[in-house]
């Protein structure tokens, strides 16, 4: 991804984390998940477009927060879904 950035991602000021490493949709069903993002306007840490939920994805359409982070460990990352638009940090 190249780095482009958006209104969005420059109104971050504070980077939120994962509470838990879960994803917490997954945990309700009783499924699994790949990797981990969490939602810079909320908080919830969901599972990436790699799981066969793709939580965070279906949270941003259905709330419209547009800003992830990568829950990952070692990657610091944002992404916004309305404009595309990815930033390390």
């Amino acid at each position: 991804m190249s780095e482009t950035t958006c209104s969005h991602i420059e109104a971050i000021t504070n980077i939120k984390h994962p509470k838990r490493q879960v994803c917490e949709e997954c945990i309700k069903i009783g499924s699994e998940w790949m990797h981990l993002r969490t939602c810079q306007q909320c908080g919830a840490t969901l599972c990436c477009d790699d799981s066969p939920n793709r939580h965070a994805t279906a949270h941003a359409h259905a709330t419209g927060h547009p800003v992830i982070a990568s829950a990952e460990p070692g990657e610091r990352w944002l992404y916004c879904y309305p404009d595309d638009a990815f930033a390390e940090y």
